[in-house]
């Protein structure tokens, strides 16, 4: 018990003595960047803060405004009021604002590219169209008149009879069913007749009652184009073959540009050189206005390569053919026919003009 008490005598004795010892001041660690900075030559003038340092005056901060305004003002496009806007409508060659053309990224219908050239367009660039011209070729001295023509004209009427008075002219003679044809155009430099467009167009009656046929024309028509395809109504109704008016029978697509060249390069290369038996397109073949049509059967569209490469994928039964019409920018069909004898397609039969 003594040396318990002795303990605790002890204790406060200490704690008395701490509590009458004065309280140190706090003061921060200090660490070596700081004796580092002290002997800095930039000791005073880390000293004064930025919190201290005046702002620019009025005269300073104005003339930094206009020279931002001035920098800028030159990179700023007009207003919407000013800008140019491509008219909506073609109002005539004679109107005062005209449309600028397709190739301009202004114009409305613009479309980029091409970003590739066919290998049938640079071969009709480079031989086709200098032999057409060659083989066109009519020479017309200087001085030389063109006979008249009235070929393709409306006729008046000669008088004979009262009722002819303010009656409308009428129509070329021979057969053009109630409307005038196209004019054909002599062939030269600047007219040479090429491929505008071509349509491919499958037809499947039986998709009226079974809507798989007309699956299997769509996705076929997609396959050989490469594009989506439009689904087609009937015009009219077709009793034996049970087909109403507005029903959904068949797809179609029209390709242009490199894209038309493209079809027509892979048609006349690997699919029809692999019919047996085949003529060749009928020679009486088209509208007279330069664009002409064929067909292919069901069992000839296995020789696209895009159908040759997984043809199980397409029900044999349901394989529907396809209308080819290609679209021409010639006059006549004489002058279609013989763009196409040149591009590789045979002709049989008579031949019309």
């Amino acid at each position: 018990m003594a040396g318990a008490r002795e303990g605790m005598r002890a204790l406060r004795a200490v704690s008395a003595r701490q509590l009458s010892r004065p309280a140190a001041r706090p003061c921060p660690r200090r660490f070596a960047s700081s004796a580092a900075a002290s002997q800095s030559p930039l000791a005073a003038v880390e000293e004064s803060t930025s919190f201290s340092t005046p702002g620019p005056d009025e005269n300073t901060v104005k003339a930094f405004k206009e020279a931002k305004t001035n920098n800028t003002r030159d990179k700023q496009l007009p207003g919407s009021r000013y800008q140019f806007h491509p008219p909506k409508y073609n109002r005539g060659p004679l109107h005062p604002i005209q449309s600028p053309p397709s190739s301009d990224p202004t114009a409305r219908d613009f479309v980029p590219g091409p970003f590739n050239l066919p290998r049938l367009k640079h071969t009709y660039d480079s031989m086709i169209a200098p032999d057409l011209m060659t083989l066109t070729y009519t020479h017309k001295p200087p001085g030389y008149e063109a006979p008249e023509s009235n070929k393709g004209e409306l006729r008046e009427w000669d008088g004979s009879s009262p009722y002819h008075k303010n009656r409308p002219r009428r129509g070329p003679r021979g057969g053009q069913s109630g409307r005038l044809g196209l004019v054909e155009k002599d062939m030269s430099w600047h007219n040479l007749p090429e491929i505008a467009a071509v349509t491919v167009n499958s037809y499947a009656p039986e998709a009226a009652d079974n809507k798989e046929y007309l699956d299997v024309a769509r996705a076929v028509v997609q396959a050989i184009t490469g594009e989506f395809p439009e689904v087609t109504r009937t015009k009219s109704n077709v009793i034996h073959w049970g087909v109403r008016k507005g029903q959904k029978t068949g797809a179609k697509v029209t390709l242009r540009g490199g894209a038309a060249y493209e079809f027509v390069d892979k048609l006349v290369t690997l699919v029809l050189p692999k019919i047996k038996d085949w003529p060749g397109v009928k020679g009486s073949s088209g509208d007279r206005a330069g664009n002409l049509g064929l067909g292919l059967n069901p069992e000839w569209m296995s020789y696209f390569p895009e159908l040759e490469y997984n043809f199980d994928m397409y029900p044999s039964s349901l394989m529907p053919g396809c209308d080819i019409i290609i679209q021409t920018t010639g006059t006549s069909d004489r002058q279609g026919r013989l763009l196409l004898e040149a591009l590789g397609f045979p002709f049989y039969g008579k031949v019309t003009y």
